[in-house]
């Protein structure tokens, strides 16, 4: 089986500025990569141009058997389903509870069988570690509680590659370690996962391939 992610020379581009040139890069099935660098090197702009947020002009790349130079708008959905993806500030809403966060995710990505969203719900939350949560609104969880949630959000269809945009950032240090053992072993049940992160404390207690993303290069520790 061949890489999930592949870029062969590309050159992603934020607002018509090249922030990464000449890109070359392949993740395995199963494989954790940090992605290292401040903020504006390139790192999240690497994440956006993976699920199709930002158009991939200069370059080839597949992300989950998709093309991304040819990809057209309404493929993207189709792309997005085979990622799961977290941000640092969790992008739950606030309107509803856990179960339902999650439910409309489901609805919205085609899911319609009552019986399955429920069975798939109770799996993915039980992954996380909150199987007694799903009747909790968003403001009732701690921050880890609510990161949690949005990393059960990520998994429900089942996807190929986790991409976590700075999921640390707003976690004090012992909660930021518990996000990234669960990512970890989120990995090693056989699914990708870019971590983009500056959360040295975190990165030199798990250490793994790296990606630093500098002056507009990307080195691989690989």
């Amino acid at each position: 089986m061949g890489p999930v992610i592949k870029f062969s020379n590309a050159t992603i581009f934020q607002d018509d500025r090249p922030v990464i040139g000449n890109l070359n890069l392949e993740v395995n099935k199963g494989e954790f990569v940090y992605l290292l660098g401040k903020t504006g090197s390139g790192k999240s702009s690497l994440l956006k141009t993976i699920y199709g947020d930002l158009a991939l002009q200069q370059g080839n790349a597949e992300v989950a058997g998709y093309s991304l130079q040819n990809l057209k708008r309404k493929d993207i959905p189709y792309l997005r389903r085979k990622l799961g993806i977290v941000f640092q500030d969790f992008q739950l809403l606030g309107d509803r509870n856990v179960y339902n966060n999650l439910r409309f995710v489901m609805k919205a990505t085609g899911w319609d069988d009552e019986t399955k969203i429920k069975s798939r719900i109770s799996e993915v939350l039980k992954k996380v570690g909150l199987e007694n949560k799903e009747q909790k609104m968003p403001h009732e969880l701690s921050g880890g509680e609510q990161q949690r949630v949005s990393i059960a959000r990520a998994l429900v269809n089942e996807p190929e590659i986790i991409l976590a945009d700075e999921p640390t950032g707003n976690l004090d240090p012992d909660t930021s370690e518990e996000i990234l053992k669960l990512l970890k072993e989120i990995s090693e049940s056989g699914r990708s996962v870019l971590l983009a992160t500056h959360d040295l404390i975190v990165y030199n207690k798990y250490k793994s391939r790296t990606l630093t993303f500098e002056d507009g290069k990307v080195s691989d520790s690989k």
